[in-house]
């Protein structure tokens, strides 16, 4: 099988297992020789001797038997290991249940949907951003709790998936060995059909040929038959353990996700949100501020409005020369200018200054995917270096 990152279907293992399972070209060409002997034996053997008959018949009896019996012991005991393995991922499990407690947590404390910078009477008397906080402190320990019990959890998974492997192999092994025995019974009833037909043929003793139908034949069918029904319920045994195991592969993977992710994303979340809040803070004070400048500068302009006329009153009556007015009105402009020149300056190096704050941002962001697509091929180097069947 290709190597691949997908979760195959049930279709797609069982398809697998059956391949596996199926003997050998060499291992087949070994069994047709083996077949051939056993049926040119029955038309050799003395029919008449009661032992080499009684021996024959014990050997279809005991065909395959200890194999089916082993079989079935290792399907009862899965049964049971089954039920106890999937006891981490049902509906009540410790890890499904504790990844859904981990959920609500993190739902309850977004804080995305929270309004840090109400206006309400309420706002007033409660501080939302100081209430935020003491709920998360008070959550936080909660959602140490749950992941410290995830880990465990998740530990249980690991555990079962070293048995469910171990128990995986053992069954492949009895399944391999079943198979020989079923392409063995099979290439001998061919064999066998074919000798009978080419004995009748030959008029060979007719109660040699009945011997062979009744008593050997017949009874390798039900063999052969019964080693084929134990087969597939080896396989589905193979199969649900290989489904079980990826599920829990599954459900490791969550857990570190939430370990490693979902909890450091929340912490960054409530990082955000106060800085954002301390900001807007921030923000209104340097409104005010301009604000109240900005009144500052009308009154001013204002107070000289109404007081002009008594200045220049005031300014030819003193008999104040005209080049000394026309001086300081000159000194007067030449400042202003110089705010304007200063203004038209700044405007650009302000310009210049955001776009390498811009820049320096988008390096930094560059620099974290690149450390994150790093991080990501290290896990999946990890993750496929752990030996998985198929």
């Amino acid at each position: 099988m290709a190597f691949s990152l997908d979760l195959p279907d049930v279709e797609t293992v069982k398809e697998e297992v059956k391949e596996e399972l199926v003997p050998a070209p060499e291992v087949k060409d070994q069994l047709e020789k083996v077949a051939d002997n056993n049926t040119s034996e029955l038309f050799t053997f003395d029919l008449g001797s009661l032992q080499d008959r009684r021996d024959i018949v014990n050997s279809i009896e005991t065909f395959g038997t200890d194999i089916v019996q082993k079989s079935t012991q290792k399907n009862e005991l899965l049964n049971v290991r089954l039920v106890d393995l999937t006891r981490m991922g049902g509906e009540n499990g410790e890890v499904v249940s504790g990844l859904t407690q981990l959920q609500a947590q993190m739902k309850d404390l977004d804080p995305s949907g929270i309004d840090f910078v109400k206006k309400s009477a309420i706002g007033k008397l409660f501080n939302p951003i100081r209430n935020y906080f003491a709920k998360f402190e008070k959550a936080d320990s909660v959602i140490a709790t749950t992941i410290e019990s995830l880990g465990k959890g998740k530990a249980v998974l690991k555990r079962d998936n070293t048995t469910l492997e171990v128990e995986q192999l053992a069954l492949r092994d009895l399944t391999k060995k079943l198979g020989q025995q079923i392409e063995l019974g099979m290439q001998m009833d061919e064999a066998i059909t074919n000798a009978v037909e080419k004995a009748k043929v030959e008029n060979v003793d007719e109660e040699r040929i009945k011997f062979i139908e009744e008593e050997v034949q017949f009874p390798l069918r039900q063999k052969v038959m019964d080693m084929q029904q134990m087969q597939a319920v080896n396989m589905q045994g193979i199969i649900a353990m290989e489904i079980v195991r990826r599920n829990n592969k599954e459900l490791i993977r969550a857990v570190d996700r939430a370990e490693s992710v979902t909890v450091s994303a929340l912490r960054i979340a409530v990082t955000v949100a106060s800085a954002l809040y301390n900001q807007k803070i921030v923000l209104e004070k340097v409104n005010a501020v301009n604000e109240a400048t900005n009144k500052l500068i009308g009154a001013t302009a204002k107070m000289l409005k109404e007081q002009g006329a008594t200045i220049q009153q005031q300014a030819m009556e003193t008999n104040i020369s005209v080049d000394t007015l026309r001086n300081a009105f000159a000194d007067t402009f030449e400042a202003l200018d110089s705010v304007t020149e200063y203004k038209a300056k700044a405007l650009p190096a302000m310009k210049t200054t955001i776009a390498e704050f811009k820049s320096l941002a988008d390096e930094g962001e560059k620099r974290i995917q690149r450390m994150e697509a790093r991080e990501a091929e290290i896990q999946k180097m990890q993750d496929g270096s752990h030996p998985r069947l198929s």
